[in-house]
């Protein structure tokens, strides 16, 4: 049983559809009282550590607070013990519960330190599910490039220490990112590599879930056909089996041939054919996603299903599907008047076909204005209400996205939730300072507001760039462009992240000096590797910034560098060497800091396949 739930789970992880997440929850609890009555003959010992662990991943699919409690239990007991791979276990759980609870930048937090430990310990199997986490996190956040590499390491770990079922996860979350990047064929190679694993593995429910996949690339690139072909394989694995993965399937099937039918103009035998298997498929979706409890999943084959009806020419089914769409529907309104009004506005569609005679039309016309009557009046405070509702939540997230604008989204957590923030240390970050040579120069021969809006275009794709590594924008200096790599989320890959984008933050001035000739800039870039504190000065107009030595040096680096050229430290070279063609150019003699090497960072080293 825990294996099946273990897995199950770590499948829903990788999904990219929501409703399986039920289906674990409803298997949660024959998990959790099996080991809820083992837990009180348990001794304080690594076996103790072990059940407090699977109690807390067993409550994370549907009830955080208490897997956080269990979480927290087994961590204070593994830092009793002394057991360094119990604390990781413990981190690892933890980041799952709140992970599970949204608060993404806490659990990346957890997984951090479950990695560090894992790493400092070897355990390369349990680093890979961290990696594989992490992954998760920066792939719902819509980090694509951040979560396919932590994917592909969790993949060479799992490959390196034989682990089939890891391997076979990795490879379907790598085609997974691939899908959302638009790169179908690609994404189409890894799940194909994955299918190939779990069939291997006898596991009909991941099969199930790849031949999914599989067919909702091919739905993405509206080949319906396809698409259908890998659904129908998907629903004949899972054939008579009544879970959230057959639902998903039933429900696409019905997608598919509703998309096909509207393809074909006019009404044809064979557009009947295809909405009548619509029909059938979201039915049996419907039933399905009864089972497993999914309440979303019936409201939306219910309307898939009202859609085909109503196409077809059938008026009566399509109301009556309308009707349950109505009862499913998650909105303010209460279930009596949206039947109501759904009977309402059907009966004013088809009452000239009904009425047939001029006095039952007039009382027909009465009955409904009556009846309207009374379901407005009933529904007019919770509209205004709404209204009202809805402009606060607009206002809101206006706000938290400016404040996002401002500051990192932990400090803005942080800021929202305690109303201060404490400044942190942070040992292992690289700092990118550039500036404009030629700023002033530019200045004498272009307007103020042209020379504004070069600088704005300029720093606008600064932004990009750094963005796309995962690098945070402290601030500009004028025409100086402050940013840093490892903080407030640690980063394994800060050094190298900065230097590539540094490459191409050079590259867009060198295309820009091409293009626009002497009414652009040049730009010096340096970059320096150490250890920062950060945090937010003042009370008004406050400013998330960066001190320390490490900002001065990178500076350093930058007033020694010439232009279109990226000046490193040594301590920099250290950590990219291995990554970049880099040249010395030996020992300079920097204002009150004596000689430092310093290099220049030139390309990306080619790594072999």
């Amino acid at each position: 049983m825990k294996l099946f739930f273990r897995t199950l789970v770590t499948i829903c992880l990788g999904c990219l559809f929501g409703s399986q997440h039920l289906y674990a929850q409803k298997q949660a609890s024959k998990y959790i009282d099996s080991l809820l009555q083992e837990l009180p003959k348990a001794v304080d010992d690594t076996n103790k550590v072990l059940l407090l662990d699977d109690l807390s991943f067993g409550y994370y699919t549907n009830n955080t607070d208490e897997g956080l409690k269990y979480g927290n239990e087994e961590l204070e007991l593994a830092q009793k013990l002394g057991w360094k791979k119990g604390i990781a276990l413990a981190y690892n759980s933890i980041g799952d519960n709140y992970m599970s609870k949204t608060r993404v930048l806490i659990a990346l937090d957890y997984f951090f330190k479950a990695i560090k430990i894992n790493e400092e310990l070897g355990e390369k199997l349990a680093l890979a599910k961290n990696y594989n986490h992490v992954g998760v996190i920066y792939k719902n956040q819509k980090y694509y490039p951040q979560a396919l590499d932590y994917y592909l390491k969790a993949l060479k770990l799992n490959e390196a220490g034989g682990n089939k079922r890891g391997v076979a996860l990795n490879l379907g979350n790598i085609g997974n990112i691939h899908t959302l990047q638009g790169d179908y064929d690609k994404a189409r190679e890894y799940h194909f590599q994955s299918l190939k694993m779990y069939e291997a593995l006898a596991d009909s429910d991941c099969v199930a879930h790849l031949l999914g996949n599989i067919a909702l690339s091919y739905k993405y690139q509206h080949n319906y056909t396809m698409a259908l072909e890998y659904y129908l394989k998907g629903n004949a694995v899972n054939e008579g089996v009544s879970n959230a993965e057959r639902g998903i399937i039933l429900g696409q099937m019905a997608d598919c041939y509703l998309l096909l039918a509207k393809e074909i103009p006019g009404i044809s035998v064979k557009k009947k054919a295809l909405l009548a298997k619509s029909v059938f498929y979201s039915k049996a979706a419907m039933e399905t996603n009864k089972y497993v409890g999914s309440l979303i999943g019936m409201m939306n084959y219910a309307k898939q299903m009202y859609e085909a009806e109503e196409l077809a020419g059938k008026d009566k089914d399509a109301l009556e599907s309308y009707m349950q769409y109505m009862r499913f529907n998650d909105s303010v309104y209460s279930q009596q008047n949206n039947e109501q009004i759904a009977m309402i506005d059907y009966d004013r569609m088809r009452r000239a076909d009904s009425v047939k005679t001029a006095d039952e039309k007039k009382v027909s016309d009465l009955k409904i204005k009556h009846q309207l009557h009374y379901s407005y009046a009933g529904i007019a405070v919770i509209v205004l209400l709404l209204g009202f509702t809805f402009f606060i939540v607009k206002e809101r997230r206006k706000s938290e996205k400016l404040l996002l604008n401002i500051l990192p989204a932990e400090v803005a957590e942080e800021l929202k939730t305690k109303g201060v923030t404490k400044a942190r240390h942070f040992d292992n970050v690289t700092v990118l300072f550039t500036d404009f040579v030629n700023f002033t120069e530019i200045g004498e021969r272009t307007s103020p507001q042209e020379l504004i809006d070069e600088l704005h275009t300029c720093f606008m794709a600064f932004d990009e760039i750094t963005a796309k590594y995962g690098i945070e924008k402290i601030k500009t200096i004028g025409d100086a462009y402050l940013a840093v790599a490892g903080l407030p989320v640690a980063d394994p890959k800060h050094a190298e992240n900065v230097v590539k984008a540094a490459i191409e933050i050079n590259t867009f001035i060198n295309d820009r000096k091409t293009q626009n000739g002497n009414n652009t800039f040049e730009i010096c870039i340096g970059i320096h590797s150490g250890s920062v504190v950060a945090g937010i000065v003042g009370v008004k107009k406050f400013a998330y910034d960066i001190w320390g030595d490490t900002v001065n040096t990178a500076a350093r680096m930058q007033q020694n560098s010439i232009p279109g050229k990226i000046n490193i430290s040594q301590a920099t070279y250290e950590l990219v060497k291995d990554k970049f063609d880099c040249t010395y150019r030996g020992a300079i003699t920097v204002k009150n800091k004596g000689e430092m090497n310093m290099y220049f960072a030139e390309s990306a080293i080619e790594q072999p396949i």
